[in-house]
């Protein structure tokens, strides 16, 4: 056991290096051991404190901008004074937990928490508040709730720090039973232990949870405030009721950005990215300033409409207010302009980024993925690894389907196997996923069912549809119906794979064998999912669905459709076609200039016909055209298509 200077020493010696460290707890105060507070006290003989007067001067160092340092200054002042014979009170070592607390200096913390132990301040409520907080922030969550069961004296301050620490530790269903616990105790909750618990609820996803707790706002009849208003639109975007986060959103008498923030967060985080930008440009007009909270949620929804012209606003707004993109931004602008078509601009800011994390070089690697840039996106995977970063599942899925698109399959079997032998990672559903995708592509369909068959793991609907898909390309009609048995087992109303199928025995003379597929479609009241494309023009995106006439300028459109066909006798045996990407390309070519690049982005795979049809159009009217559909990018220029008949 120590004595009371090796233990003083050790706590308050003024070398940062002892003073935060990071080692497993001393034998003071280990959460599997303690029993009791006169445990602690035992190793330590009696100590001299400060008074009130030198607390407040401590108060000061909160406002300083280097925590670390902060904490270091007072605890040397602390000691000082316990050299010069102060005593403390228990106005002294709040402020003093506040700073190691954010300083994350568990060793000091441990022994200034037996220093309060020695000299009795530890049944202070205020104190013991402070000492709960510093062991959840420093991840001793025994410690914490250890303090919080033994101490009969517990003010609200003493559960609403419960059950805050237990979500920001990642532990929301402790927090909740920390609440309920509270409510059957008839304590009265305030604003801050509602906000605390609705984070909780919205953590673990549960709605009805977060019902429960709305019920409990009304019922404690708490005024309703931002902070509280902020937390209910969080909770239910995350828990996926939309509605209901846009209701108390709309009724909110008064917004600060959070609001704002929370509900174009959850707006483009539940797929709704349309509503999200015309909420975003609401706020605008509401004169209330965004930032990069804001910003990265409307790059995201940029992202999936391939609303490029907004996204490079938004770029353009973080360079005026001087916000670095980097990190979690710099990931979202990757991100946007990959999926907009733009992988040059993607991979500017990718270089100019100052730190790349994993998330950073897994957005860029999908990015280039997805354009059919395979080699580019195997060099950087090696660049990953030279700069130390690991790679995780998500890396993985994303250099699977470079080698998928760019028909690797050597290259995609050796990186499989890698997930497993080398990094230690399992392997899921979506690796798998694209490995049938990468035989299938490159026509190795024996082998793709082959893989199939030796998975651990059971097959879902999309392994089998990769597997109908590349049959109807390599029209390989037995393997195709065994696909479309196991897709049917799994999703009878997955219309995609009926079409496939019917598809299939059009094109190897079984008409009859289509129809009957068509017939069982109509029967079992399966609907095909209607193809719908996007288009930005002068920042503005334009919807168009297969057969749409309901734009102002349709006539035109269609007339520029037809003049498609008319122009090239290869499209001549098509009397008419009007599928949602040539309705988007012939807009398009009617509403800009001549060599303005078209961007298009459509849900559904683009049909042969059509790729057929847009390699021609790029060439004829001297276009670089890049669509972006369910599965990659095309880049059409000069007749001729970016991923080379894979696709």
């Amino acid at each position: 056991m120590h004595t009371a200077g090796e233990a003083e020493a050790m706590a308050f010696a003024p070398s940062s290096a002892s003073l935060f460290s990071a080692s497993p707890l001393p034998f003071l105060l280990r959460s599997d051991s303690i029993a009791s507070t006169d445990e602690i006290k035992q190793g330590h003989a009696p100590t001299a404190s400060l008074g009130v007067n030198h607390a407040r001067s401590l108060l000061a160092h909160l406002r300083a901008g280097n925590k670390d340092l902060a904490a270091s200054t007072s605890i040397a002042s602390y000691r000082d004074s316990l050299k010069r014979g102060t005593f403390p009170d228990n106005f002294t070592f709040p402020p003093l937990l506040k700073l190691l607390a954010d300083a994350r200096a568990l060793r000091a913390g441990v022994a200034l928490h037996a220093h309060t132990a020695k000299m009795g301040f530890d049944v202070d409520v205020y104190v013991r508040n402070c000492l709960i907080r510093l062991y959840f922030v420093c991840g001793e969550i025994g410690c914490a709730k250890k303090l919080f069961d033994g101490f009969p004296e517990r003010d609200l301050v003493s559960w609403t720090t419960m059950i805050s620490g237990f979500t920001k530790a990642g532990h929301p269903k402790d927090a909740v039973k920390v609440f309920f616990e509270m409510v059957d105790e008839n304590l009265r909750v305030d604003g801050m232990t509602i906000v605390a618990v609705l984070s909780a609820c919205a953590e673990i996803g549960d709605l009805e949870l977060g019902r429960k707790v709305r019920r409990c706002v009304d019922a404690f009849h708490l005024d309703a405030d931002v902070f509280i208003d902020n937390a209910l639109v969080d909770m239910y975007s995350k828990c996926g009721d939309i509605v209901s986060a846009r209701e108390v959103f709309d009724k909110m008498p008064l917004r600060n950005v959070v609001s704002w923030n929370s509900m174009i967060a959850g707006l483009a985080n539940n797929g709704e990215f349309e509503m999200a930008l015309v909420l975003f440009r609401q706020m605008q007009c509401d004169d209330v300033q965004p930032d990069g909270f804001t910003l990265v949620p409307v790059l995201n929804s940029c992202a999936s409409l391939g609303a490029l012209e907004l996204g490079r606003w938004v770029h353009a707004c973080l360079s005026r207010k001087g916000i670095e993109a980097d990190g979690i931004i710099g990931n979202a602008l990757v991100d946007m302009y990959a999926k907009c078509g733009m992988i040059g601009p993607a991979m500017e800011v990718f270089s100019s980024m100052s730190h790349r994390d994993v998330y950073t070089f897994t957005s860029m690697i999908v990015g280039l993925a997805m354009h059919g840039r395979g080699d580019e996106a195997l060099t950087l995977f090696d660049d990953m690894l030279r700069a130390g970063v690991r790679p995780n599942e998500v890396t993985f899925i994303g250099i699977l389907s470079a080698c998928s698109h760019a028909g690797f399959v050597e290259i995609g079997l050796r990186h499989f196997r890698s997930i497993t032998a080398t990094y230690n990672l399992t392997a899921k559903i979506e690796h798998y996923g694209c490995v049938v995708d990468m035989f299938a592509r490159a026509g190795m369909l024996d082998e793709a069912q082959e893989f199939i068959s030796s998975m651990p793991i059971e097959p879902d609907e999309f392994i089998w549809g990769s597997l109908l898909g590349a049959c109807k390309n390599y029209s390989e009609v037995d393997i195709g119906e065994t696909a479309l048995e196991r897709i049917v087992e799994l999703d009878p109303d997955e219309e995609g794979a009926y079409i496939l199928m019917s598809n299939l025995y059009a094109s190897s003379n079984r008409r009859k064998d289509g129809y009957q597929i068509r017939k069982t479609m109509r029967k079992n009241k399966v609907r095909k999912t209607p193809g719908c494309s996007l288009i930005e023009v002068d920042g503005i995106i334009h919807e168009f669905q297969k057969g749409d006439k309901s734009h102002p300028q349709a006539q035109q459109i269609y007339a520029m459709v037809d003049e498609f066909i008319h122009l090239h006798r290869t499209l001549s045996h098509e009397k008419s076609c009007h599928h949602s990407e040539r309705l988007a390309i012939a807009f398009g070519l009617i509403s800009t200039k001549p060599s303005t690049l078209l961007r298009i982005v459509k849900n559904l795979r683009v049909c042969k016909y059509c790729h057929i049809a847009i390699e021609l159009i790029s060439r004829l009217y001297n276009r670089e055209i890049i669509v972006r559909d369910r599965y990659r990018f095309h880049h059409f220029k000069n007749g001729a298509c970016s991923c080379n008949g894979f696709w």
